[in-house]
């Protein structure tokens, strides 16, 4: 079996959801120990508890497919290693140095090299946020709601700004509830009064991206592509409707 019959044949598993969630139960079990802020690495995993939960509520009823939970899988391992250092103080710094050390430039600063004033992990997961989770939402909406044509790829996106902008005040409830140093480090502002706009731009961002590469795709493979896409931009009448 060839290299690519044997990646078609693993994406194509029955058995993928379950390889990753196993994958996903080592890592997070691996980065849930002695983490920088006990109190912190609880709170931010909150989430990933109730979207862990969802996903093997349903994955009977209602299977995403393996791209899908492919996707959801690099977004929650990018998020428990936040989680694990506290998003403004992943070394990545260091993990670059290292990296560039072997091909024999151990001086290497990414800070220095972009510019950079704060450490931008937690920006790297906001925009992962919408790049890697439009699509699965963009299932959810063909699916159930058996949107198409231009609504396919708008819904997702505004509800990447919409969930975006809604974990930004959840961040906020938070921080008015626990308050102090908690507060500060869950929040990972590192002094930026525009942290939440840019956080939520990047997962914009993200999903836009996401989106665009997901209707480019259609647009080579699918022959009604066009035709379908123009279709759901004209209005239905009245009656059709039942208005």
């Amino acid at each position: 079996m060839s290299f690519c019959s044997a990646c078609t044949a693993v994406a194509r598993s029955k058995q993928l959801p379950r390889w990753l969630a196993a994958a996903f139960a080592f890592w997070f079990v691996v980065w849930a120990i002695r983490p920088n802020n006990l109190q912190d690495f609880f709170l931010e995993h909150v989430l990933t508890v109730a979207l862990g939960a969802f996903l093997c509520g349903t994955r009977r009823v209602f299977r995403l497919t393996n791209l899908s939970y492919s996707l959801i899988f690099v977004f929650m391992c990018l998020h428990v290693v936040g989680a694990h250092y506290t998003y403004s103080e992943v070394p990545y710094e260091n993990w670059a140095r290292r990296v560039a050390a072997i091909f024999g430039n151990p001086d290497f600063s990414l800070g220095a090299a972009f510019g950079w004033q704060r450490n931008h992990f937690d920006r790297l997961v906001h925009f992962s946020f919408g790049l890697l989770n439009a699509y699965p939402v963009r299932e959810i909406f063909v699916r159930i709601a058996r949107v198409r044509g231009f609504w396919s790829y708008y819904l997702p996106l505004d509800v990447m700004i919409s969930f975006s902008a809604g974990y930004e005040m959840l961040e906020w409830g938070v921080a008015l509830v626990f308050g102090g140093d908690t507060a500060e480090t869950y929040l990972g502002t590192q002094g930026d009064p525009w942290d939440a706009h840019k956080d939520m731009a990047l997962a914009t961002l993200g999903g836009l991206i996401a989106m665009l590469a997901t209707a480019l795709v259609h647009s080579h493979y699918r022959r009604d592509f066009a035709a379908e896409f123009a279709e759901s931009l004209r209005p239905a009448s009245v009656e059709t409707r039942g208005l």
